[in-house]
Parts: C-alpha cells; structure tokens; sequence
C-alpha cells in the first residue's frame, strides 16, 4: 500500500455508474490497493470482471468483503440497509462501511442498524451522468467535484480522516456536514431539480396539441437540459425521493409559493418584478462558474464523459 493510500483492501458492493467509477479510480489513483467488487446481478458481475472495475469479482458478497478494510456501499439509497444486513458477521471488526447515497439521515440508520458495533462513515460523492450500469463507470467521474462527509454516531475522528482522505486520492474536493443539513442541501441542488426536469419533460409529452416529434424537433437548448437530466436511472431517483421525502417536500412547497408569484407577476403584467427576479437568478448562475461547478462555454462545455457529469445523485 503507498504512503498515501488510507486502506489496503476496498471492497465495492453495487457496480453501476458510481461504483463502477469508483472502483476504477482506486484502480487508477492507488495502485497498491487491492479492489473487490459484488453486484446481486450476474450479469454485472460478468461486465465489471471483463471491464476490469476490480482485481476481482466473486460470485459472493461474503467473499467480496472478507479482507476489506473498507466497504463502499454504491446501491440505491432504499437498498442500503438490505446491502449491509448481507454483510452482517462477515466484516473485520475494524473495517469501516461507507456508502455513495445522495440521502445521508435515511441511510446511516439503515446501516447502523444492520451492522451494530461497525464504523460508519456516511459520505456523498456529488457527482454523475445520465448513464447507469457497469458500462457507464469511467476513472475520472470524482475529479474536481464534491465528495461530502457525515459523520454520524457510528463515525469516530479516525475513520472519518480515513475516508476524506480516500475520496481526496480520487480526485474529490472534500466537505464534512451534518446528515440533516446535507439532505436539505441536496434537496435544493439536486433532488427536487431532478423531479422538475421529470415533471416539464412529462407535461411536454402529454400535451395534446403539440405532437411528440415536435417536442423532439424543435426541442431548444433548456428542454433539452431537461431530457438530459430526466434520463437518469428511475431506480435510483425514485428511492431519493421516498428517502429524503421531508427535505423535499419542504423544499418543493417553497417553490409552489415561488412558483405562485411569478404567475401573478406574469398575470398582472409585472414587468419589474420578472427582470429582478432574473436578474438575482442570473447571479446565481455566475458563482456556479466562478466556483468551477460548470463551464460558461456554449452548451456548458459538454463535451466530454466530465462535461456530461451534470446529474448528479
């Protein structure tokens, strides 16, 4: 294991898109480190053994996880405890159990309740594309973006070092955070976002008076941002929102009110009140390129596998 590496055995259990990736990027930034991956579906399996996502991939999660040192749980948020409940008995007692999940309250209970006595120390990688499945993970995915810690009670100052450290070998910019903090946060930035470009792209298609191929023809560069983010994996989206549900039904009722005063601005011919309402949005978009979240290049630089790393989990 190299100086920097903060542990010799990583073992990935879910080989998707951020799994996948993850694997890789070990691979890729700590060639010391060994890598071991599991998937419940065969299939998977067979992908990410061809595709080289880890030095091995046993048909059993229990062999997956033997020697780790540390545990990165890479499946839906809802299967979270599932996952851990499997490894139940089968961990070094020193082994720390992380996870990828863009929930944190939810699924840190759901871990420490199936492993009682294991380190758990929840983390949030803030990236990823509109792709899934073993073909879709590629070395880069974490670099230069946000991988956010949240310590819980499960989570001692060692292990916790441990994992920033790891996701900052991948090429991550680390925040710590609070579990209840980091889902109200992500409920703005991501989550409710996502059920937006899922709802317009919907509505777009059941509108009887427009045909669906001039949805598609004349679809302009916001529309089809929206498609874009709206093709993420449904598996994934639909357990965010049963998990994280408090954090974004707040949020979405902010916006209803938002929402309602700009249709009576629009209604009453409020002219001024539309152009500040921009004009502080507009505000927003520029520290966005200014903090290097995206690129101010015509169609956002998407260019790319990083430029096509906009939705996110």
């Amino acid at each position: 294991m190299s100086a920097a590496a903060p542990f010799a055995n990583v073992a990935v259990i879910g080989l998707g898109l951020i799994g996948g990736s993850v694997g890789l990027a070990v691979r890729e930034a700590m060639p010391d480190v060994r890598v071991t991956g599991w998937d419940a579906d065969a299939g998977v399996r067979e992908v990410a053994a061809k595709r080289g996502l880890a030095h091995a991939v046993p048909d059993s999660i229990d062999d997956a996880v033997a020697n780790a040192d540390l545990v990165v749980l890479c499946v839906p948020v809802r299967a979270m405890g599932s996952a851990a409940a499997m490894m139940a008995g089968k961990l070094k007692p020193e082994c720390v159990v992380s996870d990828v999940g863009s929930c944190k309250v939810s699924v840190a209970e759901a871990i420490a309740t199936a492993l009682p006595g294991q380190t758990v120390v929840p983390a949030h990688p803030v990236a990823g594309t509109e792709h899934s499945g073993p073909e879709a993970g590629f070395a880069t995915l974490f670099r230069n973006r946000w991988c956010i810690i949240t310590p819980c009670e499960q989570s001692d100052v060692a292990s916790t070092e441990r994992v920033i450290t790891f996701w900052r070998e991948l090429g991550a910019t680390v925040e710590t955070m609070a579990p209840d903090h980091h889902d109200l946060v992500l409920a703005v930035t991501s989550h409710v976002p996502h059920l937006i470009a899922y709802t317009i792209v919907g509505t777009a298609s059941d509108l009887e008076d427009v045909t669906r191929s001039e949805v598609i023809k004349y679809s302009a560069g916001g529309f089809r941002d929206f498609t874009r983010i709206a093709a993420s994996d449904p598996t994934m989206w639909r357990d965010v929102f049963l998990s994280n549900k408090d954090a974004v039904l707040e949020i979405l009722q902010r916006f209803s009110e938002d929402l309602t005063a700009l249709q009576r601005a629009i209604r009453w011919g409020k002219g001024d009140a539309l152009f500040d309402h921009f004009a502080k949005t507009r505000e927003i978009r520029r520290s966005i390129i200014e903090e290097g979240q995206d690129d101010a290049r015509p169609d956002f630089g998407r260019s790319d596998h990083l430029g096509d790393a906009a939705p996110e989990d």
